[in-house]
């Protein structure tokens, strides 16, 4: 077999590679080629030669004679070829993936306010000067190792497995942040279902309320309007907001005497949204690749037809005006390029080994560097899209209602996605069934593509610890595990656990292991070396850019966030209510397991390395192990060979 065909990677149209080395099974005076197979061992007769010129400009290689490369015989178990290891259909479904996982509920609901609060307009400089020295570094660097690892987020840590704990680290983070997740994608399934109901129940009030509500509908935009100019509005809630809090979520003022029971409706929605993650990850990645196509498209189908439909509404083109004005007096506002970081870092999903599990499955030599620049771009643009979307919308309800500010109707989070966008739909005077159809539809799309990502992540851990374990049994594992841990999310007290559990088991945890993993890579395991690797599987050296990034601009602008979140850190509330401090102890203890999987499996590692002493171990636990390379065994030996010879 040639290098230019890709070290039997059949279907890859990527070029040999300059540096490339060619391997030539053992072959027999009649010119047929032999492997020599038992049931537990496959014997590989290697010939090793360094590609000529003539060959990589597609000229006929010279043939091998007798005597001139010895072959080399190496023992390959069957755990270690890389036909056992599920691959992408197409490149162009590893693509789609990415970016039905990077881009997300945070895409529509996190963006728009974040931008709006820290600086309009001007919010997007620091955004794009952080993608360029965090964001996209990252991307590629975790792109990168997975594809030449051929390895999950926890598994990849054969680099340096000292460092293991930080895969360990996060993969708890997602399957935290997957659990919830699911929770709000129950909720969508919620008010996609009642968008059918000739009336939309939001869009009035309920008798329980009329003393203090105002009504939502178009019926009723031009009382409301005449109520927002009346001192009483303070003591009114709008309709769809009153919806949310009573009705969808049942909401208590407190979790003091407790959270109560799981919502029968929502948590058949809840088991409704694991089933449509189930049926998606039945097969693995052979499934998943199929369904990144939808996942992925329909969403920007739906942006599109809401951007269209919201530029033709009165008031719209003030709430596009109104996201996207400049704030200059803000970009100085050293909380703005912290919302820039942390905004950047959770849209891409980087540091949650996400995107590490997602490139293994890829074929070693598929261009990731296109792909990181795609995917980085693509997210930051869906941003910007769904903002001017979502400010088009809310402009139209600001001018309905007779405010002359629109910040006045724009609530925060998820309060963006289910009570200021219902609340502006419903005032439509045209379909506004199918408009909140269309657009609830778009959000559990968007919900899906993200959640099976994270799903993902946690079902290639266990395969890679248990490669006997079938896809449909990880995820049919993983999807009742989800219902159940779910299930608190969907009770009356379920917004103020989901509050809880995001900020100490996922947003907290993730700054820190995001360093962690910066440090392993970048110094632990080093550049230089990753370097290699990529020039080894890509054919090229990264430049100086990604050099200084991956060394030293990325972990210090990631350090000097922590730093600033610990300065800046106040007890955590949900709209005001001050938490039982048995909540913040349950809080505390979520984030220190997840942090002590750093020492824990650290110390494992020395304790399992080989060494007369304990510096000796310390020091081999800092460097990959033995099988620490590309998974297919001829590669793997070009590879030692390449790395020898550097």
């Amino acid at each position: 077999m040639e290098g230019r065909d890709n070290n039997a990677f059949i279907g890859d149209s990527s070029p040999s590679i300059a540096g490339q080395f060619r391997w030539n099974a053992n072959t027999a005076a009649n010119g047929t080629t032999t492997t020599s197979t038992t049931t537990t061992t496959t014997t590989v007769p290697v010939y090793l030669t360094e590609l000529t010129d003539v060959e990589l400009n597609g000229g006929t290689p010279k043939p091998v004679s007798d005597g001139e490369n010895p072959a080399v015989t190496r023992t390959v178990t069957p755990s270690e070829g890389a036909s056992d290891r599920d691959q992408w259909g197409k490149g162009i479904e590893f693509l789609m993936s990415c970016i039905a996982m990077s881009v997300g509920l945070g895409n529509v609901w996190r963006f728009p306010f974040v931008a709006l609060e820290n600086g309009g307009g001007a919010f997007v400089i620091p955004y794009i000067i952080v993608l360029l020295l965090v964001g996209k570094p990252v991307y590629y660097m975790e792109m990168i190792l997975g594809q030449f690892s051929s390895r999950g987020s926890v598994k990849v840590y054969d680099l340096a497995p000292i460092m293991r704990g930080v895969g360990y680290g996060q993969m708890l983070s997602t399957t935290i942040v997957t659990t919830y997740y699911a929770s709000l994608m129950a909720t969508t399934l919620r008010y996609l279902f009642d968008s059918f109901q000739s009336i939309l129940p939001w869009a009035v009030c309920d008798d329980r309320w009329a003393a203090s509500c105002i009504p939502s509908g178009a019926m009723n935009a031009s009382n409301a309007g005449m109520q927002m100019n009346e001192s009483t509005l303070i003591n009114r809630t709008s309709s769809a907001e009153l919806y949310f809090t009573k009705i969808v979520l049942k909401e208590l003022d407190g979790i003091d005497d407790g959270i109560g029971l799981p919502d029968l409706r929502l948590t058949l929605f809840l088991v409704l949204s694991w089933s449509m993650v189930l049926l998606i990850l039945i097969k693995g990645v052979k499934s998943s690749g199929k369904a990144s196509y939808f996942l992925a498209l329909f969403p920007y189908v739906v942006m599109t037809v809401l951007l269209i439909r919201a530029c033709t509404l009165p008031g719209a083109v003030d709430g596009i005006i109104y996201f996207l004005k400049p704030q200059w007096d803000k970009i100085l506002d050293p909380k703005v390029w912290y919302a820039a970081v942390t905004q950047c870092f959770f849209s891409l999903s980087i540091c949650f080994g996400n995107i590490i599990m997602y490139s293994s499955y890829n074929k070693f030599r598929h261009n990731v560097y296109r792909d990181a620049t795609i995917v980085t771009s693509i997210d930051t643009f869906t941003s910007l899209l769904a903002g001017c979307t979502i400010f088009g919308i809310l402009g139209h309800l600001a001018h309905v209602t007779g405010s002359t500010d629109v910040g006045n109707v724009v609530k925060s989070d998820a309060g963006l996605a289910f009570i200021s966008y219902p609340e502006a739909i419903a005032k439509f005077e045209v379909l506004p069934q199918a408009f909140s159809v269309l657009f609830f539809l778009m959000l559990f799309v968007l919900g899906i593509g993200s959640n099976v990502a994270m799903t993902s992540c946690v079902m290639t851990v266990i395969k890679d610890q248990f490669p006997r374990v079938r896809n449909w049994q990880a995820s049919t594992v993983i999807a009742v595990c989800g219902v159940l841990l779910g299930s608190i999310y969907v009770t009356p007290g379920g917004q103020y656990i989901l509050k809880l559990v995001d900020y100490y088991g996922a947003s907290s945890i993730a700054l820190v292991l995001a360093i962690a993993e910066l440090i392993a890579i970048g110094w632990v395991y080093g550049v230089d070396r990753l370097c290699k690797d990529t020039e080894f599987m890509l054919g090229h050296r990264p430049n100086l850019y990604w050099r200084l990034c991956w060394r030293w601009i990325t972990p210090a602008l990631m350090f000097i966030i922590l730093i600033y979140n610990l300065i800046t850190l106040e007890p955590l509330m949900y709209k005001q209510y001050v938490y039982p401090t048995i909540a913040y102890d349950i809080g505390w203890c979520i984030f220190a397991f997840g942090l002590l999987q750093l020492p824990i499996w650290a110390m494992y590692a020395v304790y399992k390395q080989g060494g007369k002493t304990l510096t000796e171990k310390i020091k081999n636990s800092l460097k990959p192990t033995a099988d620490w390379g590309p998974l297919d065994p001829a590669t793997h030996y070009e590879y030692k060979k390449f790395i020898d010879e550097d």
